[in-house]
């Protein structure tokens, strides 16, 4: 998901009918953290130019940027079996040089520059990339931490460490200071403004040529990844 897919549906949620709040539904595993960064300032930027409050439900887990979406809202509310966390960064890959050597074939990668082909997965892992890499990953992370602690504040419990990566339910991340309680959307927005408060429902609509087939492959790749982030959180 990234924030120029998205952008239409934030707009029209916070500008259209002049709304008392804005409730997002968060079920995510995490992904780009540029992404989740871009979008969760967008919803930031809204909120505050039209004055419009944001509450943030998740579904079955809100883990690395999905957390970090979740933390764009002024509240966060989940459902007892909801995973959150995971406030960390990960970079993944393999290393596939043993078994072209086995097989005969030779790697041939020509640069312009030292660091140009840095961790390729074909050739053996180099001390320095690995450094290097590593040195990149915390930076990100000390983004990731810097942004929920400004959007969690004081609510964080002191003396936790709630940025190793590490995941929790519901009740536990609320003692946390992660989430502001145990709540359903309707429920707890009817609640907060009226049994007679009146939703109004925005998503991204599938591309009509979809609706026949034409991104069925690239659909299923997406799928099991999809799946597979999903699994880490034992979902």
């Amino acid at each position: 998901m990234s924030d120029t897919t998205l952008a239409p549906v934030l707009e029209k949620a916070f500008r259209k009918g002049k709304p008392a709040a804005v409730a997002l539904e968060v079920n995510s595993p995490g992904g780009s953290p540029v992404q989740s960064s871009l979008i969760g300032a967008r919803i930031q930027r809204l909120s505050k130019e039209l004055d419009v409050p944001v509450f943030a439900f998740v579904e079955d887990v809100a883990a690395s940027g999905g957390y970090w979406l979740a933390a764009a809202a002024d509240e966060i509310y989940a459902d007892d079996s909801s995973v959150l966390g995971s406030i960390g960064v990960i970079s993944s890959g393999f290393g596939a040089h043993l078994f072209l050597e086995r097989q005969g074939f030779e790697r041939r990668v020509h640069t312009a520059g030292h660091s140009k082909s840095m961790l390729d997965p074909f050739a053996p892992e180099k001390p320095e990339d690995v450094a290097r890499l590593e040195g990149l990953l915390r930076d990100i992370h000390e983004n990731f931490t810097a942004h929920v602690k400004a959007r969690r504040g004081a609510k964080l419990e002191t003396g936790a460490d709630l940025f190793t990566g590490e995941v929790w339910l519901a009740r536990r991340a609320h003692e946390l200071g992660l989430i502001d309680g145990i709540a359903h959307l309707k429920p707890k927005m009817q609640d907060r403004f009226g049994d007679k408060v009146k939703f109004r429902r925005y998503g991204l609509r599938k591309p009509f040529w979809s609706r026949f087939g034409a991104s069925l492959a690239q659909d299923a790749v997406a799928g099991l990844e999809e799946r597979a982030a999903y699994a880490r959180f034992g979902l």
